[in-house]
């Protein structure tokens, strides 16, 4: 009999215990959706850290917390949040939001894989938010502009790409055009300048012949001696 009230006594404690924790994280809840409503959402992320923590199970707590991380613009941290309460919440309708949250986030960022993905999940939940539907089919739209537009970006910048290697090679060709150049003309001026000298050559060759062959022609004189 003394066992059997011991275990009664650890039962009573225990579900008081549990009790107290529930009233504390729902206190705590609540004062965090009184900071929200005054947008003091720093103040209602700490009071929502505090009830998940008394309470790591408590879906509410965790999605009220990714609410104040978005209002503060944290996106990263407030996915995190609305993940985990998506994963835990058994309410469909709660776990909609939970997932219509993420998908908001996401198509801000112009995600829009990840946004089409949560709308598709919140969708599952509740069927019949249109607002979700709308988000859904817009994120297709825009998804596949994007894509299209990723595209024509690639092209435009292989285009540019090539571009710029034909000038390149076309400036590498005239640089050293230039290069070379200098040494051309002066080859050309040598080639030039030997020409000049040899046709000077054959000139001057030619004249001392016909000088040659004239004196050749007169008759010689006798050169008369001159009497001392």
């Amino acid at each position: 009999m003394m066992g059997i009230a011991r275990i009664l006594m650890m039962l009573v404690v225990g579900m008081l215990c549990q009790s107290v924790y529930a009233q504390a994280d729902r206190q705590l809840i609540r004062s965090g959706n009184r900071y929200f409503r005054q947008q003091n959402y720093a103040k209602a992320e700490t009071e929502y850290r505090k009830a998940v923590s008394v309470n790591g199970q408590n879906a509410q707590a965790v999605y009220n917390l990714g609410c104040a991380l978005q209002a503060q613009q944290k996106d990263s941290a407030a996915i995190v949040q609305y993940q985990n309460a998506g994963k835990m919440e058994t309410n469909k309708m709660r776990k909609a939001k939970a997932y219509h949250n993420i998908g908001h986030i996401c198509q801000s960022r112009q995600m829009y894989r990840e946004a089409i993905e949560a709308y598709k999940e919140s969708l599952r939940n509740n069927p019949n938010d249109n607002e979700t539907r709308y988000n859904y089919v817009l994120c297709k739209r825009l998804q596949k502009y994007q894509k299209q537009n990723n595209k024509n970006d690639k092209n435009k910048q292989n285009k540019d790409k090539n571009k710029n290697k034909q000038d390149k090679n076309k400036q590498q060709n005239k640089d050293q055009k230039q290069k070379q150049s200098p040494q051309q003309n002066q080859e050309q001026m040598s080639k030039d300048n030997a020409e000049q000298l040899l046709n000077a050559a054959i000139q001057e060759e030619k004249a001392t012949q016909q000088r040659l062959k004239k004196a050749m022609q007169q008759p010689q004189r006798r050169h008369l001696q001159k009497n001392w």
